[in-house]
């Protein structure tokens, strides 16, 4: 998929060296409809640069962070040297999911290119990456797509793309709450209270409540995001603080690090 417009000073973008010069190197932007950038020589690489073919040469794909732009001049500036390989990792990622979603959206506008195209436009404005778009569409239903300014039937459309192609992520976290009951049935007291931390209405998301040494239980959380998560590792930790102390006991909860 290629955007119009141009892109901004500090992003990061995906490029295809198209011709390298004594003192830099030409590119394509692939996520920008014609554009071209230059990456100085003094951008290419730290330090003096004996053989500039030796770190970029013509069709490789790299990562470059654009450092100006001026549309007047139909000119972009870039550097390969300020990105590093962490940032290059996670923007080639980024860009092959945009590129999977770019082609379900195609099989669901089969015939009506056109169309398909102003849908996608839509959903890149509200959220900058079109697979980001869709995988919130899965989590959070068909409203994401309406309030990002589709019509219900395209809303419908790609929500039925995203539901079939889209495998949401998911995040694991820990924590812990130590619970204490001196009453003559305390152990059931106790069984009842992680019975109470066990359980959660939220979809996709599952608790798994296990004894690690009295009085110490662990809560472990799965959800499709960090912060879900620890809003229902602290509603599990409470559920079961909660009926402890009503029952004469006493609960604390620990979060792991």
């Amino acid at each position: 998929m290629e955007r119009e417009g141009w892109p901004e000073p500090g992003e990061l973008v995906v490029c295809t060296v198209d011709q390298v010069v004594d003192f830099g190197a030409f590119v394509i932007l692939d996520e920008y409809k014609d554009k071209r950038g230059l990456i100085h020589i003094s951008e290419v690489a730290s330090g003096w640069i004996k053989y500039i073919r030796d770190h970029v040469r013509e069709g490789q794909k790299i990562v470059c962070k654009v450092l100006n732009v001026d549309p007047s001049r139909h000119h972009i500036d870039l550097s390969f040297k300020d990105v590093n390989e962490h940032q290059r990792r996670d923007k080639i990622q980024a860009w092959k999911a945009d590129q999977k979603a770019w082609k379900w959206l195609q099989m669901a506008y089969e015939g009506d290119e056109d169309h398909m195209a102003k849908v996608a436009t839509s959903l890149v404005r509200g959220y900058d990456s079109l697979y980001m778009a869709l995988e919130d569409a899965v989590v959070s239903g068909i409203d994401s797509l309406t309030e990002a300014g589709l019509s219900a039937e395209d809303a419908g459309k790609v929500l039925a793309i995203s539901q079939e192609n889209v495998k949401i992520p998911y995040v694991e976290i820990t924590g812990y709450v130590d619970l204490a009951s001196p009453a003559p049935d305390g152990v059931e007291q106790i069984k009842k209270a992680l019975k109470k931390a066990s359980k959660t209405k939220v979809e996709d998301v599952s608790l798994d409540v296990r004894y690690v040494g009295a009085p110490r239980y662990r809560i472990h959380v799965t959800a499709p995001d960090y912060k879900l998560a620890e809003v229902e590792l602290r509603k599990a930790a409470q559920a079961a603080i909660k009926f402890i102390e009503t029952h004469g006991g006493e609960g604390t909860f620990h979060r792991q690090t």
